[in-house]
């Protein structure tokens, strides 16, 4: 009697490819580096000034990185996630569907039993992916940073309770699980905008933009009765999660709004692919 295995579902042997298609280049690599990097330049930055880092001024909990080396990580996401984060995740986002017309090979996934919708489904859980991966390579490159030039000890919170250092570990690591959602509307724009054209930079373009505008919007106090709907509002809460008990208000308002972003730009997506003549 002969055993056989089982095949995968389609939906899972099409994301693995994709995932492996997305980690082989080395622009991603060269993305997550990047964004590794920021901590490393903070830490240099703090531990070799003269003066030390100013209290009040600066990034927020940077005068907090030369007691605690945990905090060097936590400014780096404060620091990424306005600008470097949103550009690397529209590159990824904006690449799913115009980087495979642009190269011709779009079709070709078409032509095989995986339709549009599963196509669309996998392709954004990998820019989803990028997001996990994107948001830890900054806590991982914090940490290790953080560890090398300066102690590890009592992290005091927000609330001025202090934890132990594997606490404060965990609340990074819950930190970067708050970056991930909240960069979860942001690949859903850069999917829809990738349906929208066979030029990749153009889709990447538009993401970022999208982005930077968001947040410009939503620093103008004159339209505070718009800011609760603008998907980068809530970006920089991730600090209530330095609060002893926890905040967790702001988190599940994030998820909210970003899942409400997911739902209307997917539709978008699945109206603007499912009807697409798709000629690359």
């Amino acid at each position: 009697m002969t055993l056989t295995l089982a095949r995968p579902p389609l939906g899972a042997r099409l994301f693995a490819s994709e995932l492996s298609v997305l980690f082989r280049r080395w622009r991603t690599w060269a993305m997550l580096a990047a964004l590794a990097a920021v901590p490393v330049l903070i830490g240099l930055a703090v531990k070799f000034s003269p003066k030390g880092p100013p209290s009040g001024r600066g990034p927020a909990f940077l005068d907090q990185v030369t007691h605690n080396g945990l905090f060097v990580g936590v400014v780096a996401l404060i620091v990424s996630t306005p600008l470097f984060l949103p550009l690397t995740v529209g590159v990824v986002a904006g690449d799913t569907i115009a980087g495979e017309a642009g190269l011709g090979t779009l079709r070709y996934l078409l032509a095989a039993p995986t339709g549009r919708v599963r196509l669309l489904v996998v392709k954004y859980l990998g820019s989803v992916v990028f997001c996990a991966a994107a948001a830890l390579s900054v806590v991982i490159g914090g940490t290790v940073t953080g560890a090398i030039l300066f102690p590890l000890g009592q992290a005091t919170l927000l609330s001025g309770d202090t934890v132990s250092p594997a606490e404060a570990f965990a609340r990074l690591l819950l930190m970067a699980g708050y970056v991930t959602v909240s960069l979860l509307g942001l690949s859903a724009i850069g999917l829809f905008a990738s349906t929208m054209t066979s030029v990749p930079v153009g889709a990447m373009a538009a993401t970022v933009v999208l982005a930077v505008v968001s947040q410009v919007l939503d620093a103008l106090d004159q339209l505070d009765w718009l800011h609760p709907w603008l998907f980068t509002d809530k970006w920089l809460a991730l600090a209530d999660l330095l609060r002893q008990p926890i905040a967790w208000t702001s988190f599940g308002e994030n998820a909210v709004l970003q899942l409400g972003y997911v739902a209307l730009f997917g539709a978008l997506a699945y109206g603007r692919f499912t009807t697409k003549d798709v000629l690359s």
